[in-house]
């Protein structure tokens, strides 16, 4: 489908589902179709969750997200996310012109009531759709003569590929080159020498290689996580590694070796050294800001928040309204079960290798102290109905 192109003057544009578009009076304290095309940006306003909209390692996501992203995308603009904590607040701020289309299933009698038009993407025979500013017909009706209910399985089918296998692109190499002679991988020495940059022992980083790339260098997610340790170029250039060297194995463990120990040294109020561990690993693969959201759900309800046993349970009831909308939550929805599985995964391939590389685990193995760590797995390419 053909992009839209911002209109001048009284030249008039016709969209590929038959909505024409020129010059139109401005609505009071909004902005009309005309203008946000101008503007280049669409503002929407939703609610956290799933179903609505959460970020997942810098990227947005969400069934009703993704769907408005496919509208901003054919129109050619970029599209701002406001959340909200209800149904109440959205309302009010897009009446007074804070946004552009409120992005949530609001019934129309609701919509209606608040002198709103409903639009686009919904259900009618539910009677729910989003929703504009009344003095904005003209986006009310391209928006609803752009949607086509396909395009929710559309966007349903992207997700299901963003969090499966097949959005890595990578070689699966064996675990293990040899246990008898105490070899992980043609890698050994770049974690064994970078293991005091990072202050963890040798066999964390080979196991954490393993789980993000298994030990591919030239390993590439959909999010642009790139090599043996899956960095994201945003966080390899705050490392001072150049996008050329990204796929480099000495660089690219290096510079995650750098990017550990700064993680490690956010969590120095976890006093218990194995502890510790399982919280670095908790941060590097689902951010520190959830974890620190379950921290302190932990402490709310009782719990020990710097024991990882019970915090894990509240990463993975982060994925449930109940928590992710609680006011101590600042990060919002998570995917708990992906940051509880990467610990527990990442710590058992750690101990398995501490069996046969270098003697049996113990507490005290760690390099220089510390405690080991991991980085965020990653997945797709942009979502378009191309």
């Amino acid at each position: 489908m053909a992009l839209l192109c911002a209109c001048t003057g009284n030249e008039k544009k016709t969209t590929p589902w038959g909505t024409v578009i020129g010059e139109q009076e401005k609505a009071d304290g909004a902005f009309t179709l005309h203008d946000i095309i101008a503007n280049g940006e669409m503002i929407m306003l939703t609610l956290p969750g799933p179903e609505y909209y959460y970020d997942y390692h810098g990227h947005g996501f969400g069934t009703q997200y993704l769907l408005c992203q496919l509208f901003a995308q054919q129109i050619g603009v970029t599209l701002r996310v406001e959340l909200c904590k209800d149904t109440t607040e959205m309302i009010e701020r897009l009446r007074k012109g804070d946004a552009d289309v409120l992005v949530f299933p609001l019934p129309d009698g609701l919509a209606k009531d608040n002198d709103l038009l409903t639009c686009g993407a919904g259900s009618d025979s539910l009677s729910v759709h989003w929703a504009v500013r009344r003095d904005n017909q003209l986006l009310a009706d391209t928006l609803t003569a752009w949607y086509r209910p396909s395009y929710v399985k559309r966007v349903h089918d992207y997700e299901d590929y963003v969090f499966s296998e097949r959005s890595i692109q990578r070689h699966v190499y064996q675990p293990v080159i040899s246990e008898a002679k105490g070899l992980i991988s043609n890698y050994d020495h770049l974690f064994q020498r970078y293991a005091s940059v990072a202050g963890v022992d040798w066999r964390l980083l080979a196991a954490l290689a393993y789980q993000e790339s298994c030990f591919d260098p030239n390993a590439k997610s959909w999010a642009g996580a790139c090599g043996l340790m899956q960095l994201m170029p945003s966080t390899a250039a705050h490392l001072g590694l150049s996008g050329g060297s990204i796929f480099q194995p000495e660089a690219n463990v290096s510079a995650s070796a750098k990017y550990i120990r700064e993680l490690l040294s956010t969590l120095a109020d976890v006093s218990d050294r194995e502890e510790r561990i399982n919280f670095m690993l908790a941060c590097y693969n689902g951010g520190t800001g959830h974890v620190r959201d379950a921290m302190a759900l932990t402490r709310k309800y009782g719990g020990n928040s710097y024991r990882w046993a019970d915090v894990s349970q509240f990463i993975l009831k982060l994925s449930e309204p109940r928590f992710y909308q609680d006011p101590v939550v600042k990060y919002g929805y998570m995917r708990g079960t992906e940051t509880f599985n990467y610990v527990s995964l990442v710590r058992q391939r750690y101990m398995k290798y501490c069996g046969f590389a270098g003697g049996s685990y113990s507490p005290s193995s760690g390099a220089s102290g510390m405690d080991p760590v991991p980085h965020p797995a990653s997945r797709p390419h942009r979502f378009t109905l191309d």
